[in-house]
């Protein structure tokens, strides 16, 4: 069975559960109203289906190779890419003054989850391209955006993302590189990156490095940083392509998973750059773009997650493995019916936690209004977290539906574990993400979580008069995470990061039953939406409490064990 683009429960989710009509009503997305949206998903579903998904399992068995200094892809990647490029989907949000559409991010993120269903290798590429366009937006001069932007808009030219180092991963402050003044307003950058992806191809004409870097003299830690447009060839003044850049391709990492994304480690030797942003700006710059990649993560997962259980649930019709009654295959079975449910739910409430941050994202955009802000940044981490865990752990379990042939490579099931397991990683490991959660995102005593809770509560209020099986549930789940929250503002930041992780997971549970109770009452309690929200709610949302109950411990007993103990 192929992948199929679930376009349909993209169009219930943002119209019956995150409120995407709000968007429409703003004068700055008026023109992107549900029929608009409609089509532009039906039209991305088949791109997707049709041409991008074809490729996923080539990514897997051919993937990219580094040859005499130059990195080839998977062989049909150029055809599909060229496709996505003649169709405009680049610049499906960035604005129209730059050629982009002027969509809201929201729909884009939408054109993302169908990509990373259908192929997540191919997905990175144009990902990277995105984010790009919108540091540069924020952050560069004009005549750094007239230059690289058209460019990047078409697919002419791609983006990177330069941070990682050797001896700086997660902690960036500790990076090497060094930018010096060249004297004609640029600089010259030297250093080895890692970790990059999509970082050299032979898909785009010029590839164009957003590098961090440190100046003479900057202040030590992520306060002297800088970020800078290190292009791949020089480009001239008329857009044209000039000499070769001082950087190369040192190697292609062996990974376990996206084999037909290119990973590269990046050498620069003096290659000339430009400031984007101010001096020790840099991280400023690059939060823009790791910000909404952050979201496009948890998206990733929710594209995997879905095709993985696609390939299950088609699987499980198809094989028969002695099940009595019914169509005689294994998909009657008490146990795979409880694997597929599962998946199913999770995945509606991953997406679901998604579109809501994606949505307040946009809103704050069009509105100003630092609420949406607040609520967009509080949903971030529970969305990159809970989406890319979702991608894991539903990729896992359509591998163990498939049994022993799961294992077996042919089947293509193994694929999506592999290429799933690094989203909890990049852009921000999920423990790192939990510790935003309860520290940043925290910081203002708690407001923003407790103005979500209160929405939990009051549609589940509503809820208990026409649906109170369902209702009742959710709001003492919700009850019990507000007293939670209450007692963990109240702790000390060690305290805090100690039960970081279940703090996030137990909020990602109470806000995807509200998901799902709003598709209950959707259906008035009828239909697959409401069977399926009734076994998210009676057998996935009681693990709140469980959750809930280990933030309560907080540190406690978690250094009983020395290091010497630990390496017994």
């Amino acid at each position: 069975m192929s992948f199929r683009s679930p376009v349909s429960d993209v169009e219930f989710v943002l119209s019956a559960v995150v409120g995407y009509n709000q968007l429409a009503e703003t004068k700055r997305f008026e023109d992107a109203g549900a029929e608009t949206v409609s089509a532009v998903l039906g039209e991305a579903g088949r791109l997707c289906d049709e041409v991008v998904a074809p490729l996923n399992r080539a990514s897997d068995l051919q993937g990219a190779r580094l040859e005499d200094g130059v990195v080839r892809v998977t062989p049909g990647f150029d055809a599909a890419y060229a496709a996505f490029c003649d169709g405009g989907w680049v610049g499906l949000a960035a604005s129209p003054e730059r050629g982009g559409m002027g969509l809201p991010e929201t729909v884009q993120f939408a054109v993302n989850e169908f990509l990373s269903g259908a192929c997540l290798s191919f997905q990175l590429l144009p990902l990277l391209s995105q984010g790009q366009i919108e540091a540069l937006e924020a952050h560069a001069s004009e005549e750094i955006k007239a230059l690289y932007m058209p460019k990047l808009l078409t697919g002419k030219w791609s983006g990177t993302m330069n941070l990682t180092e050797p001896q700086a991963g997660s902690d960036v402050g500790a990076l090497r590189t060094k930018a010096e003044l060249n004297g004609d307003g640029s600089f010259a950058i030297s250093g080895q990156k890692i970790f990059i992806s999509w970082g050299d191809h032979d898909l785009s004409e010029n590839i164009c490095h957003l590098v961090l870097a440190r100046l003479p003299d900057a202040a030590a830690g992520t306060r002297g940083i800088s970020l800078f447009m290190v292009p791949k060839y020089l480009p001239n003044p008329d857009g044209t392509l000039g000499t070769a850049n001082a950087l190369n391709v040192v190697s292609l990492e062996h990974k376990m998973g996206l084999h037909g994304s290119p990973t590269a480690v990046m050498n620069y030797d003096g290659a000339t750059g430009w400031l984007v942003g101010p001096e020790n700006g840099g991280m400023a710059a690059m939060f823009t773009m790791m910000n909404a990649a952050r979201l496009a993560v948890g998206f990733q997962g929710v594209g995997v997650a879905e095709a993985a259980y696609q390939k299950a649930a088609a699987f499980a019709s198809e094989r028969k493995q002695g099940a009595v009654g019914g169509t005689g295959a294994i998909i009657e079975f008490a146990d795979v019916r409880r694997m597929l449910m599962g998946m199913k739910a999770d995945v509606f409430a991953a997406r679901a936690i998604c579109y809501a941050c994606a949505v307040a994202l946009d809103m704050e955009k069009a509105t100003g209004d630092e609420a949406w802000m607040a609520r967009a940044a509080f949903l971030t981490p529970i969305a990159k977290a809970f989406g890319s865990d979702v991608g894991v752990e539903v990729s896992g379990t359509g591998l163990q539906i498939h049994g022993g042939m799961g294992f077996v490579e042919e089947t293509g099931a193994a694929q999506f574990v592999r290429d799933a397991r690094i989203t909890p990683i990049y852009e921000g490991t999920n423990g790192i993400q939990a510790m935003d959660l309860v520290g940043r995102k925290l910081s203002d005593g708690g407001e923003a979580a407790f103005r979500l809770l209160d929405e939990v509560e009051a549609n589940a209020e509503a809820a208990r008069a026409v649906l109170p099986e369902l209702g009742e549930p959710v709001w003492s789940a919700a009850e019990t995470l507000r007293e939670t929250s209450e007692w963990l503002v109240a702790q000390d930041q060690g305290a805090r990061n100690a039960v970081a992780v279940p703090f996030l997971r137990a909020f990602a549970r109470v806000l995807g039953a509200d998901a799902h109770l709003k598709a209950a009452l959707a259906e008035d309690g009828k239909g697959p939406r409401a069977g399926l929200a009734r076994f998210y709610i009676d057998r996935l949302l009681p693990e709140h409490d469980a959750l809930c109950a280990q933030v309560r411990v907080g540190d406690k007993g978690l250094y009983d064990l020395s290091v010497d103990d630990l390496l017994a």
